[in-house]
């Protein structure tokens, strides 16, 4: 039986076509996979089921009636809940005041009642939780499951998860799955965004594929592989194997000793963690997010001062070390839009922020238009940036795309060393597959490169070390070649190996 249906659902932003015509149906109790690259209109379309917007035509049906979803709160009435990959917590309250927020009108709240009957919800769904916990305190994957409560609380029918594993370690992006079966078992319907293609498989039922705004694909998981999935998403064949070549890591790059930094509140965050890094060489850094890994990442690259602690190269190197002055360093921070670009400016001024003040960029002073542009163009043609033009806005590109401008801007002065962190976070196969080519390659040109990601199964393949970091320590280095995915997860989770 049909549980959510949408004939012919298109969405326009001015000349922009988001959704072109989509037509879905998503049967009651299953696990519905929706695939698509960056800016295939996946997120567009989950807005409009959600009521976050409405579209231009077509039609949508709930148990085969239909329906106007004209806000998120008529969303929620309708039985539609969605769980973003940002989690929408309050860190300062309980579990049974983030689950309660915003609900009802009494001004006699029972917060005693309202977390028994918290308990009795999440036992129900063997969703085992404490609900007088404060959030802050509760690791990632505890958090992931008070959202679910929410949605669950609000009396949901139809659970839309947006990249629901993005921050989750292996053990605990198990659980989520055992869970989401059981909801479906159950009868809860599920739709499932993501870029993890294994998951899916899985996971899923049926699997829906978009390209630009369309439906290419409804199938199922019996009937389409990994790969096929992965082409059909990209309309290109796409290289799901990272193909790293060994290569004799030269001369140490980077040294540091006992650091120990402090995050913006001023409590330490790194303590005392000591590596060596050499020429064509790439250390993973593993961990949930929140462990050390940005402060880690900005006293490497000069944004953060150390509280103690070296970081060599030092004004006078030793011979072990690489040969120069002022180490060159590329710096893709973890957030993008945030720190890694200016989003009202265009393609053309992000690639030369780094490098505005120099020849052939400026002269006297004034910028050089001409110049810019010129290599503004080249660089899109050589990053295969998607752009109808240098002087877009970056802003109006997708995830993958801005990735890919931080990327060239960050290769162009050939550093020496490259901090790269959760360089493909919410990027699909097909960029995926560009920015981790291009870091190879850096790495064969015999650059060292600090890989930090929570994406375990990508350090295990993109590296050649990994360092496990916990509240702010490493735990264990290992040769990714001799390292396990569960021995490195249960550590990432804060387990003991014996």
């Amino acid at each position: 039986m049909s549980y959510l249906r949408l004939e012919n659902i298109t969405k326009k932003f001015g000349d922009f076509i988001a959704n072109d015509n989509i037509n879905l149906n998503i049967e009651t109790g299953t696990t519905h996979a929706i695939l698509g690259e960056n800016g295939a209109g996946k997120s567009t379309l989950m807005n409009i089921i959600s009521g976050l917007y409405q579209p231009d035509s077509g039609q949508i049906f709930i148990d085969d009636i239909p329906v106007k979803i004209t806000s998120p709160a008529i969303g929620i009435q309708l039985g539609i809940g969605m769980i973003h990959q940002h989690f929408m917590l309050v860190p300062e309250l309980t579990v049974t005041e983030n689950i309660i927020l915003g609900t009802g009108n009494n001004l006699h709240l029972n917060l005693d009642n309202k977390q028994a009957e918290i308990a009795q919800l999440s036992q129900s769904y063997n969703l085992e939780i404490d609900p007088s916990a404060k959030v802050k305190n509760l690791p990632v994957g505890m958090q992931q499951r008070v959202e679910i409560l929410k949605v669950l609380y609000r009396q949901a029918k139809l659970l839309i998860l947006d990249e629901p594993t993005a921050v989750l370690t292996p053990p605990e992006v198990r659980s989520l799955i055992n869970i989401l079966r059981q909801l479906a078992a159950k009868g809860h319907t599920i739709i499932f965004i993501s870029h993890k293609l294994a998951e899916v498989m899985n996971l899923c039922d049926r699997i829906t594929v978009l390209r630009r705004g369309k439906v290419v694909a409804n199938t199922t998981k019996e009937s389409a592989t990994p790969q096929q999935l992965a082409d059909l998403m990209i309309s290109r064949t796409v290289n799901l194997q990272v193909n790293k070549k060994s290569t004799s890591p030269g001369a140490v790059v980077l040294s540091v000793q006992n650091l120990q930094v402090a995050d913006d509140r001023g409590v330490i965050a790194v303590k005392n963690i000591s590596f060596e890094l050499h020429q064509g060489e790439i250390l993973g850094v593993a961990g949930v997010d929140g462990n050390g890994q940005r402060e880690l990442a900005d006293a490497i690259c000069g944004l953060r001062k150390v509280k103690q602690g070296k970081i060599y190269p030092s004004p006078n190197p030793s011979p072990l070390f690489v040969k120069t002055k002022s180490l060159r360093v590329g710096y893709i921070p973890e957030d993008r839009q945030k720190n890694g670009l200016v989003m009202e400016f265009d393609i053309s001024q992000n690639l030369i922020l780094k490098l505005f003040k120099n020849l052939p960029f400026s002269r006297y002073g004034l910028l050089r238009r001409k110049a810019i542009n010129h290599h503004a163009i080249s660089t899109i043609t050589e990053f295969d940036i998607r752009a109808n033009g240098v002087n877009i806005l970056t802003k109006q590109l997708s995830g993958g795309n801005q990735q890919k401008i931080i990327l060239a801007r960050e290769l162009a002065g050939e550093p020496e060393l490259i901090v790269a962190m959760q360089p493909t976070r919410g990027l699909d196969v097909g960029a995926t597959e560009a920015v981790q080519q291009r870091l190879l390659t850096e790495k064969q040109r015999g650059t060292a490169i600090v890989y930090i990601s929570t994406e375990l199964e990508e350090i295990m393949t993109m590296c050649d070390r990994i360092a496990v970091i916990y509240q702010g320590e490493f735990v264990g280095i290992f040769d990714a070649s001799m390292a396990t995915s569960e021995e490195i997860g249960l550590l990432m989770s804060g387990a003991k190996i014996s």
